[in-house]
């Protein structure tokens, strides 16, 4: 582990793990990880962006594309944020969209999908099946278009692809998920066994958080739980997770399932990071090697040279 790393997840565990074990408020958890993005977070400086509107279900959603140097315009990641269903955003965000995009050299269709608790499920997913039928409807090729996210935008990411498949849509090329939060029922045993070990998130505000978004009896549902569907013959999937997290076992089941069920999955572990790092790019290298690998693996699946 790199010293930065070091040095970051010590600092999530000494204060940030206990002031989100402190937050009471997900509209304070919000505003804070907005201010932590705008004093820390910053994007390559030469990132392309630009702000587009697209019709959701509940009126329009504010998107952002982001690209950098000569992409291949045909080509597309649909991201979708973290920050446990409650919190995220195009701010928050738009550092980890640009040097993915950068290494996959492709756009990315950034959204910024309704939050709980203002929104319950399935909002979220039904903002992030807008933005992926309203590519296809545009003209991008399914072929040429990735689902991306991290943490509850990683769940969301296969949420959309279940959803896509309900509504009729064609499968996207690939998916590749970061710390992906995919069992909303809370069943899986690394929520418990890695409860001290996790340097950021606090175990015991996870049944709370999950509660704002949807309800224990609704939490099994395909949408809410990817983890729990039926997924046969998936598209190419990468999913990254650390070994230290709660979400350790939730990655691998998950990778474990698609490939019975006949996917493609590479399934890369990195063995003392946060969860969801990869917002740490700029600063600690494992997040931008992580990117970097991860960008290569859409790239080969939408990018034609």
């Amino acid at each position: 582990m790199s010293i930065r790393l070091s040095i970051l997840s010590l600092f999530l565990r000494l204060v940030e793990k206990p002031r989100l074990a402190r937050l009471k408020d997900p509209l304070e958890a919000r505003a804070m990880f907005e201010a932590t993005a705008a004093r820390f977070f910053r994007s390559p400086e030469d990132a392309n962006r630009i702000e587009a509107r697209i019709a959701g279900p509940a009126g329009p959603i504010a998107c952002d594309w982001i690209s950098r140097g000569r992409p291949d315009r045909r080509a597309v990641i649909l991201y979708l944020h973290g920050g446990a269903y409650v919190m995220g955003s195009r701010a928050t965000h738009r550092h980890v969209a640009a040097v993915l995009a950068g290494h996959a050299r492709a756009r990315v269709l950034l959204p910024e999908y309704r939050l709980a608790p203002e929104t319950r499920w399935p909002g979220a997913v039904e903002d992030a099946l807008a933005c992926y039928r309203d590519l296809l409807e545009t003209g991008y090729e399914p072929g040429r278009i990735a689902l991306a996210g991290d943490s509850a935008g990683g769940g969301l990411a296969f949420a959309t692809l279940i959803a896509a498949r309900e509504a009729g849509l064609p499968d996207p090329a690939c998916i590749a998920a970061f710390s992906p939060w995919l069992d909303l029922t809370l069943s899986q045993k690394s929520l418990r066994r890695n409860a001290r070990s996790d340097p950021m998130l606090p175990a015991s505000r996870i049944e709370e958080t999950r509660d704002y978004y949807v309800s224990a009896a609704d939490a099994g549902a395909p949408t809410a739980s990817p983890l729990l569907a039926e997924i046969p013959s998936p598209p190419p999937a990468l999913i990254q997770a650390s070994r230290i997290e709660l979400l350790e076992d939730e990655a691998g089941v998950m990778a474990e399932k698609l490939r019975a069920a006949g996917g493609d999955v590479r399934l890369e572990w990195f063995a003392r990071a946060p969860h969801a790092w990869h917002i740490f790019c700029g600063f600690a290298p494992e997040a931008d090697g992580a990117l970097a690998r991860a960008g290569a693996f859409i790239g080969d699946r939408i990018v034609r040279d």
